[in-house]
């Protein structure tokens, strides 16, 4: 039997190059989506996943993350003397909201070293890898579909979504076929990264969402560098599919690419329309311009 899933890691090292200048002196996950960094929702969807602990991968510059989900002892001092309770409250919510610990990648070395500088916070255990420039809006948390089918079948997964035409090969995508008794899960054989058309062995893209054995780290340890000199997860992945099962999900709900500035505006809109508050005033504004 698995052991629970408790743990997710966040890479968020990188230099955020596709916003400058924002993210000169702002780091790109903490870019305002409506009103929250977009690395707030994919904390949110870990702890309502059941997540315990989240890791943070940052680097340098980036502490503004962690000061985020900290304690804003003189912000929390003002608004509760003026009595500005609902804003103490959206404070204070964002504080208690997760145990977060971080860890320094000190090179940009890649996605597979960012996870692997993780390895000793995570421990021997099953664990979960976010993206944050994956926002993903889903009635139930898309981590939480794939941990429960990690319970259920016994392997990694993958999180998927279905593209057709020539933008599959803007992503890695799986070889394999679909489980005869769910579709949703794919029966992984390998991997291919940003093939042609032609060449993809399937429609089912690989996006941010991880649920990975401890085994990985091994194997990560081991990959050699790859194009740029990094170390890349999908290698460590194709390594553990040698060794262990690993499966695809097609997750239920809807994928914001919020790394690019049209998926970051996409995203803002329609988070912005299913607002009470913004909602109405906002699609009135809509309809009022000139398209």
């Amino acid at each position: 039997m698995n052991k629970p899933v408790r743990t997710a890691v966040i890479p968020a090292a990188g230099l955020g190059t596709r916003f400058l200048p924002a993210t000169r002196v702002i780091p790109k996950e903490m870019l305002a989506l409506v009103d929250k960094p977009i690395l707030q929702y994919g904390v949110e969807e870990a702890v309502a996943s059941g997540i315990e602990h989240i890791i943070l991968v940052t680097s340098r510059g980036k502490s503004s993350m962690e000061d985020h989900f900290d304690v804003a002892f003189e912000l929390d001092a003002t608004l509760e003397r003026r009595g500005k309770r609902d804003l103490l409250a959206i404070s204070r919510s964002v504080s208690s909201l997760a145990r977060i610990s971080s860890v320094r990648q000190k090179e940009p070395l890649g996605l597979g070293h960012a996870v692997l500088c993780a390895r000793e916070l995570v421990g021997d255990e099953p664990f979960a890898v976010i993206l944050p420039d994956d926002v993903i809006d889903a009635q139930v948390p898309c981590l939480k579909q794939m941990i429960d089918v990690f319970a259920q079948c016994g392997g990694s997964v993958m999180a998927t979504q279905t593209v057709d035409g020539p933008a599959i090969s803007a992503y890695g995508v799986l070889a394999g076929s679909p489980d005869p008794a769910d579709p949703r899960i794919y029966n992984c054989t390998g991997m291919v990264e940003k093939p042609t058309l032609a060449d993809a062995p399937s429609n089912q893209a690989i996006i941010g969402r991880y649920v990975l054995t401890p085994r990985i780290f091994d194997l990560l340890e081991s990959t050699q560098a790859g194009a740029g000199g990094e170390i890349q997860l999908t290698d460590g992945i194709k390594a553990l599919l040698e060794e262990e099962k690993v499966f695809g999900y097609t997750f239920e709900g809807k994928r914001f690419d919020a790394g690019d500035k049209f998926g970051m505006l996409q995203a803002t809109i329609e988070f912005a329309l299913k607002r009470d508050d913004l909602g109405p005033k906002l699609r009135a504004y809509l309809k009022s311009l000139p398209l």
